[in-house]
């Protein structure tokens, strides 16, 4: 038992220190994510050491100590949690977001009961449509929206998911609980497929983008949207994505983006690779772009969107965990200097605990937090008024 015990406490050092390897990183997201209920399981070992266990009282430390690291993420969330609305408030001015009687929005930044009964929300309509066409490969994209239709004649806005998978896998249906909870909240939310490197290769992915915006500005009446004001939202990949898209500045309708835990400036973070042993990142770079940074200088340049952050750059949310083994805070780090300079409105969740994929569970410290921020950017950079009623 003591042995159990002592490995129960080494993995719950992942809470603290960075994985050294691929399959530490997986476990390192479960402990952090889902450490509340991993210390639970550790006060129930402790007290069976106590009873049933000659070497008690070294098993049942062992034990209590992994209890204590299990519960730093939960305790670090709740210290953000109190200071989160008045650091929001402070950014973007008062911002009521959309909701309905079914569906509120969350009233804090971190409820604890959630953490074990999960968020609940009305399931919304789920349809899925054919967007673009290119070469023979069919580009779809989900439409998510919600079940009670505004009365008012108020027009939904628009919000896109760009999914991650280091612009080479992934697909639309990752990570679809924010998308049922937005639209369940008045959004009409769309999560969209895009052309995958190494076959396809930049700007392929952001023009697919802005393919996916037509589409639905040109179905804008039946869908009873609102073409005029649309979020991007991306992850990992798809936050780079996302933010080249914005931050391009062809599609005027992009009134804000927000990342989580994606790099924004791929020459700096061609020169500053991830750690081997998790990912080869300079190869998944190459693939994305067509080669390294001496033979498609332009690409790395143009797929760099902190390089265009200027005075007229759209608002932006970040969400990055400080101890991201995949992908450096630094990025957003970087990127909030150059928002700063430029006095552009943005805000940048920074989550000391949190690692790669944090919002895996919708439910956790990461995910709650990350919801309320989301909300609130949303709210502030598309904000329910009667001029945006169908005419």
């Amino acid at each position: 038992m003591t042995w159990l015990n002592g490995l129960i406490a080494l993995i719950s050092l992942l809470t603290i220190f960075k994985a050294p390897a691929k399959p530490l990183w997986f476990l390192a997201l479960g402990v952090t994510e889902w450490g509340h209920l991993m210390a639970l399981g550790s006060i129930l070992l402790a007290l069976f050491s106590w009873k049933h266990t000659r070497s008690w009282g070294l098993a049942s430390w062992l034990a209590m100590i992994a209890t204590i690291f299990y519960l730093t993420p939960l305790m670090r969330a709740i210290r953000m949690a109190r200071a989160l609305p008045v650091q929001l408030e402070a950014r973007f001015g008062h911002a009521s977001p959309r909701e309905t009687l079914d569906a509120p929005s969350r009233s804090q930044p971190l409820n604890f009961l959630d953490l074990f009964r999960g968020i609940s929300s009305l399931a919304p309509r789920m349809t899925t449509y054919l967007y673009a066409t290119h070469n023979g490969q069919s580009l779809s994209l989900d439409l998510y929206e919600p079940i009670n239709r505004p009365q008012d004649g108020q027009l939904l806005p628009g919000v896109i998911i760009v999914h991650g998978g280091s612009w080479q896998s992934g697909d639309r249906k990752e990570l679809s609980e924010l998308n049922r909870y937005l639209a369940a909240r008045g959004y009409l939310v769309a999560s969209i497929d895009y052309r995958l490197a190494p076959q396809a290769t930049f700007p392929a992915q952001q023009e697919d983008v802005f393919e996916a915006i037509a589409y639905l500005k040109d179905h804008a009446k039946t869908l009873n949207l609102d073409k005029e004001r649309f979020v991007l939202i991306g992850r990992s990949a798809g936050g780079q994505i996302a933010l080249s898209a914005a931050y391009a500045q062809k599609e005027s309708a992009i009134k804000g983006v927000i990342v989580f835990y994606a790099p924004n400036d791929l020459i700096w973070g061609y020169s500053m690779p991830a750690n081997p042993l998790i990912m080869n990142s300079q190869q998944v770079i190459e693939r994305y772009l067509g080669g390294s940074p001496s033979s498609v200088p332009n690409n790395y340049r143009d797929a760099s969107p902190l390089l265009f952050v200027n005075s007229s750059t759209p608002p932006t949310l970040m969400i990055h965990g400080v101890r991201d083994e995949l992908v450096s805070a630094m990025h957003e780090e970087r990127l909030s200097k150059r928002l700063e300079a430029s006095r552009r409105p943005y805000f940048y969740l920074r989550l000391p605990w949190a690692t790669h994929g944090c919002d895996v569970n919708f439910n956790g410290p990461c995910g709650q937090l990350s919801t309320f921020a989301v909300e609130r950017f949303l709210a502030y950079v598309m904000p329910s008024s009667k001029k945006h009623q169908r005419a």
